[in-house]
């Protein structure tokens, strides 16, 4: 690999995380809308952090700073930001892989886990507004009503919930969901998981050549 090889990579590199690091402000940015103008509210009250809001705010800081660390390490060529880049890369589909696995196994107690805490959730609709407004958006964007049906009720379902008596809860629309969509949510998740790869193995490249092209200079 010449140095024109050498340079190519390195701005194939960077442009790359310099586009990811755009996306990272763009998820940032609005998750803080999110959060300032809280229009998802608090679902589990067990876990009040776990937000639209911060989920955006998490993700979005997590890909700005890795792609922060590309982008710098190929157009310097500093094999420390580059080897950080990889490692932090690394780190992500570790834990991503972990994470699935960790899903698949515990699917069941997952379940049980989610339809209890919105069980609990619904009986604070009427006296907190942050539970309310996370009510609201579900089932007006589910087109569903309580966890099981209307029945969830116990006041009567509110104005968010559709008019049709037969409608379906919000745990079996949102499975259903879930399902009809995994086709989807597995095709975004492989891509994912090919780009930090790639990412990898450009980081790690860039970095062998780097150490090539110092011995070739007798640096």
């Amino acid at each position: 690999m010449g140095m024109s090889s050498l340079k190519l990579l390195k701005y194939v590199l960077f442009f790359f995380n310099l586009l990811f690091w755009f996306c990272g402000c763009c998820i940032l940015g609005f998750g803080i809308y999110l959060l300032i103008h809280n229009n998802f509210g608090v679902l589990f009250h067990n876990l009040p952090s776990l937000t639209l809001g911060n989920v955006f705010i998490i993700v979005g800081s997590i890909i700005m700073v890795v792609a922060f660390l590309g982008c710098m390490g190929s157009i310097k060529e500093n094999k420390c930001l580059l080897m950080s880049f990889f490692v932090l890369l690394l780190i992500i589909l570790l834990a991503e892989v972990t994470l699935a696995i960790l899903l698949f196994v515990y699917e069941q107690k997952l379940n049980e886990y989610v339809a209890e805490g919105l069980t609990d959730s619904i009986q604070r609709y009427h006296s907190d507004n942050s539970t309310k407004a996370a009510w609201d958006s579900i089932q007006l964007f589910l087109q569903c009503c309580g966890v099981n049906g209307t029945s969830d009720w116990t006041r009567g379902p509110p104005a968010s919930c559709p008019s049709d008596p037969l409608v379906k809860g919000c745990y079996a629309k949102a499975r259903l969901w879930f399902h009809s969509n995994f086709l989807y949510i597995g095709i975004i998740t492989i891509c994912v998981c090919v780009i930090q790869v790639l990412g990898m193995s450009f980081a790690l490249t860039l970095n062998c050549q780097i150490d090539k092209t110092s011995q070739a200079l007798g640096l």
